[in-house]
């Protein structure tokens, strides 16, 4: 089973915040004649790469809940202009929406195992899929979801 990676999702009010963010990215790269996909850097370089490039995903915080994923493509490291190693997350073009998924704040990214990461929210049944946004989000904080 596949190794993901769990972020929290800073400055994003909303998945429509990260799906803007992740379309100007690409029309960006589009723009500057490379392949569109968004990046995230980080200060911290994971270890199992193997692991989270057969499958993984970056999951996505967003408000207290988990609720979307974009699929890890490739993992860069460099070093920025005052010389400490970074590592960019190459991110796949489309945010898949999750089932919504409680979870406190913390700093970094960590590890997220396959048999704990949150569903994708098309293979949930057709009443919670179809659920308006606001609705799905209060019934996950009651812990109706």
């Amino acid at each position: 089973m596949a190794l993901h990676l769990i972020k929290l999702c800073v400055g994003a009010e909303s998945i429509e915040d990260l799906r803007e963010w992740v379309s100007k990215r690409a029309l960006l790269a589009i723009a500057a004649g490379i392949e569109p996909c968004s990046t995230h850097t980080t200060r911290m370089i994971p270890k199992r790469v193997e692991d989270l490039l057969d499958g993984g995903s970056l999951y996505w915080v967003i408000k207290g809940q988990v609720q979307a994923r974009q699929r890890l493509l490739d993992l860069r490291t460099f070093k920025d202009a005052d010389g400490i190693t970074r590592c960019d997350l190459v991110l796949g073009p489309e945010v898949i929406e999750t089932e919504f998924q409680p979870k406190r704040a913390f700093q970094g990214w960590r590890y997220l195992k396959g048999e704990d990461a949150p569903r994708d929210l098309k293979s949930l049944d057709a009443g919670n899929a179809e659920m308006p946004l606001e609705l799905r989000r209060e019934l996950a904080e009651l812990g109706l979801l």
